[in-house]
Formats: C-alpha cells, structure tokens, sequence
C-alpha cells in the first residue's frame, strides 16, 4: 500500500522537475536584449580601436617622460677598455726618410661625466673625472694619466635654442595627445553607435517582415473563404497572394541584412560570450528613453575650446611656426659655440701619482661661422619661413571658424532631432492603430485590398522613421560629446 502511494508522488515531482527544465532551457535559448549603453561601455573595454587608443596614449606618456629627462642631471660613464693595439707604424727620421717601427700597446681610458643642460641659453655644465694607462708592451713601461677633477661649459652664441622651444611646445603636445586618446574613446562611442543602429533598423525591418507575412498569410487565407462566398474579386485575390510572395522576399532579405549587422557591431565591440559552443542572438533594446538636454550653444563652445585636443592644437601649430622662423634666422647667420673648462690633471707611473699635487688644467675656445657671401640663400630660407608663418595663421583662423560652425551646427540639430523623436514617436502610434482598423474592416469586407496594402505601408514607413528619427538623435548626441569632450547629463568633463 505504501509503495502504490508513493509511486503517484514520484511521477509528480518527475513531471515537475522535467517542467522545470523544460522552462530553464526555454530561457536560456531566448536572445539576450542588450541596450545601447551596454554597447558602447562594451565598445570602450573591448574593442580593438579602444585598445589602441589607450596604447596610443601611454606611447604619449613615455615620450613626454623621456622629454622631462633631458632636463635632469645625467650621469654617465664612457671609455674604451681594453684599446690594445699591435702593428707597425710609420716614423718619420731626422735625415726625412721613413721607417716601420713594430708597436705593441694598450692605451685605456674612462670617463666618468655628470651633466647638465642649461635650456634659458641652450649650453651645457659638466663635471668629470677620467683616468687613463698606456701599457708599452714593447718597452716594458706603464703611465698614467687623469683628471681627478674637472668642470666645463658648452654655450652656444647667436645659434637656435631647441631646448628653449621644446619646453613651450612639448606640454602641448603631451596635453593634445592626452586629449586625442580621449577623442578616439568618443569616437569608439560614436561608431559602435551607428553599428547599433544598423543592427537595429535591420532587426526591426525583419520584425515588420515578419509581422507582414505572417499577416498576408492570414488575410490571403480569409481571401479564398470570401472568394468562395462572391466577396472578393480574383484580381484582389492575385493582390494579397502576390503580397505573400513579396512577403517572402521581404523576410528572407531582411534575415540577410540583420546577420550581417549583427556580425559587424559583435566584431567591433569584441563580443565573446558564447553558449553551447555558439554566440547567442544579440536582441537590441529600442532607446525610446532620451535624455532631455539643454544646451547652451556659447557653453558648449567654451568646453570645446577647453576640452579638444584641435584647440590645444592651433597653440601649438602657431608656436611651431614662429620656432622655425626663428630657426631659419639664427641658423643663416652669425654661429659660434663657446667651450671653456678648469680642473686638475697629472701624470705618473703609478696610479696614486695622478692624485699627489695635481697641477691646474684650464682650456677655453671659440669657434665660429659667419656667412659671407650666399647669393640670397640665407633670405630666400627666412622668407620661406615667414610664408609658412602666415599660411599656418590663415590655416589656424579658417580652423577655428570651422570649429565653432560645427559646434552651432551640432547644438542646433540635437534639439531638433529631439522634436523629432517625439513626432514620429507620435505618428508610429497612429500607423499602428489605424492599420489595426484597416485590417478589421478588411476581414469584415469594408475596405478594399489597395486601400489595406496603403495602410501597411504607412504603417511600416511610420515605424522606420521612428527608429531612423532615434538613430539621428544618440548619433547627434554622442558626435556633439566628441566635439566637445563634455557630458552635458551629468555637465562634467569626460575623463577616462
């Protein structure tokens, strides 16, 4: 008896677990829907071009270090160790005749510098010590030779000072490029955007493919029972059978493009996820929700002008000019670099003997070149450069013109393209409706076949142009956060 109650139980709770999975495996099969935000924060982990923005950026980083550098201390240590040499050389005799005399010698030296750049003046201080031993091998002898201490000088006079400009021109450029990897992000968000939406107008149209076959196939079907009755015509029959046909058609194009969509935006983001052993459906979230902004047109200029690697850019072309029109007068004129240095040195058999009484060293020269005659050389350069000075000036103006017209442009459009989301939005609505009444009064035979297929293709057009009205408006929005580096629904600057 126990064993016949039990066993109606067991089926039970057999029934309900089989349930159970039925329903987990129903689930997991479904398409994940995934939104627009999810996207582009995937696009921006993820992504190749992500990627190599941030690599661009750290290659900014250590080039700007490796900059800084030169304008620390360097310590360094130089010589030849061993210098060993064994070979016959020619000697000159007293009477003028020439003899090979065999040699046999090690002659090594060190040198150990700590230096400094000047970048006001362009010169260079150091100071050093250096020590050197010559072995005769042939004589049997040693000698050495040093500087237990010494300090010098290298200015250059009425020459181009580099060091001076690469301190004005180099932060700006590190401040561009740390701005630009911030440019490329946006434009990462920018793209995986307009990738978005090519998946999204396509799955919608297969959803509209859809809906119309399955929705021709019904009325078609309702057609032949009132063809039977004497309701309809046979051409109206012809009419809903050739919209089956091209219902079809429509369905099996719309597959194509959506798999093709779907496989560039996963390919982009750099979509991984994987479920038996392949990528899930990726179902895209409609963003009716758009963000109610109000932007002001001079506030979005002063944040562009604040915020975009192109404003820090116009500073840095107009200083790159005036450098080499300065480059181009120093360099054609009077250059001299003048080398001055005092210390200690002496010499002996042995090695404490350069470091018992050493005598002064002191050493100083100028040398110099002075352009005489260049046959217009010199001028024909520093007008050249003064040419490209004003090119680089009308360049930057005509720039900044641009600039500040598609800031205006871009502010103008968001806040018409958000009217336009509502109207369309609006009128998708009406589409819906009043094809749900044509097709009503078609099964009730009140209305005809062409003025059903009109109501179909308001319908669908009022559908699309209320995803193609959504793509305008985050497209607007996310190039007017590229523009500016500004988020204006948060109003902070972007930072990454």
């Amino acid at each position: 008896m126990r064993g016949e109650r039990q066993a109606p139980i067991q089926k039970h709770l057999y029934g309900l677990f089989f349930a159970l999975l039925l329903i987990t495996q129903q689930l997991a099969a479904q398409p994940q829907t995934t939104t627009l935000t999810e996207v582009v924060q995937l696009a921006q982990a993820q992504s190749v071009a992500a990627k190599r923005a941030n690599t661009q950026q750290r290659t900014n980083y250590w080039q700007y270090r490796s900059f800084l550098a030169q304008f620390k201390p360097q310590l360094s240590l130089d010589g030849s160790l061993p210098n060993f040499t064994r070979s016959y050389v020619q000697v000159t005799q007293p009477d003028g005749n020439i003899r090979f005399e065999p040699v046999s010698y090690n002659n090594s030296i060190l040198n150990l510098s700590l230096s400094q750049t000047i970048a006001p003046t362009g010169g260079t201080i150091f100071v050093q010590q250096q020590l050197q031993r010559f072995d005769n091998f042939i004589q049997s002898s040693t000698l050495y030779n040093g500087i237990p201490f010494g300090i010098g000088v290298t200015q250059p006079l009425f020459q181009f000072n580099q060091m001076r400009w690469d301190r004005k021109i180099q932060p700006l450029l590190y401040a561009e490029g740390n701005q630009l990897q911030i440019e490329s992000l946006e434009q990462v968000s920018l793209s995986a955007t307009n990738l978005y939406f090519d998946l999204l107008v396509a799955q919608v149209n297969l959803q509209i493919a859809e809906t119309n076959r399955a929705n021709n196939d019904t009325l078609y079907r309702i057609a032949l029972h009132k063809l039977d009755m004497g309701k309809i015509s046979q051409n109206d029959l012809l009419q809903l059978q050739l919209s089956v046909l091209n219902a079809e058609k429509d369905l099996a194009s719309a597959r194509q493009t959506a798999a093709v969509a779907s496989l560039k935006l996963k390919t982009f983001v750099g979509y991984r996820e994987e479920s038996a052993g392949q990528l899930r459906p990726l179902e895209l979230a409609i963003p009716n929700q758009i963000p109610d902004l109000i932007v002001d047109v001079k506030r979005a200029f002063d944040e562009a002008v604040a915020n975009r690697a192109g404003s820090i850019g116009f500073r840095r072309r107009m200083l790159e000019a005036e450098r080499d029109l300065e480059k181009a007068r120093k360099n054609n004129g009077l250059n001299a670099t003048l080398t001055a240095g005092y210390g200690l040195s002496n010499q002996g058999p042995n090695l404490l003997d350069v470091y018992v009484r050493p005598q002064n060293r002191e050493y100083v020269s100028l040398q110099f070149t002075l352009p005489i005659m260049t046959w217009g050389r010199a001028q024909a350069i520093v007008e050249t450069a003064k040419a490209n000075r004003q090119l680089a000036q009308q360049t930057v103006e005509q720039d900044k013109l641009t600039f500040e017209q598609e800031i205006f442009t871009q502010v103008t459009l968001l806040q018409m393209l958000n009217q336009q989301v509502t109207l369309t939005a609006k009128a998708d609505q009406i589409g819906q409706n009043r094809y749900q009444i044509a097709q009503d009064r078609f099964k009730l035979s009140d209305l005809s076949v062409t003025d059903l297929g009109i109501a179909t293709q308001e319908k669908d057009r009022a559908r699309r142009d209320a995803i193609l009205a959504l793509r305008d408006y985050w497209q607007a929005f996310y190039t007017l956060r590229l523009l500016t580096l500004f988020d204006f629904e948060t109003n902070q600057k972007i930072k990454y």
